[in-house]
């Protein structure tokens, strides 16, 4: 199992907006659909401001397909232009799980 973590440090303020736009993509399917075990979290001590949107794969050729999908559709580019205004930086975990 691989666990991908995409983690949006976001602009001071901007929480709210940004908040709303995650409940909108999970609304219209935006978020991997093959993925497994998917949370979606906010920072509750350490580096405030934070979105973190976790999920599992069996494979990392199951995480480039899916994320190809998503990326390739014109809703989703409009959803993220919007998305990306509330954001500051970001950066990707990926982690494999030790059984």
């Amino acid at each position: 199992m691989y666990i991908v973590r995409d983690i949006f440090h976001l602009q001071f303020g901007h929480f709210k907006e940004a908040n709303k736009l995650i409940k909108q993509a999970k609304q219209q399917g935006f978020l991997s659909s093959q993925a497994s075990n998917r949370h979606i979290l906010s920072d509750f001590t350490g580096e405030s401001y934070r979105l973190i949107m976790e999920e599992g794969y069996n494979s990392l050729n199951e995480y480039e397909l899916d994320l190809s999908k998503e990326m390739a559709a014109d809703t989703w580019q409009q959803w993220y232009a919007e998305f990306k205004k509330h954001v500051r930086w970001s950066e990707r975990e990926i982690l494999k799980e030790i059984k």
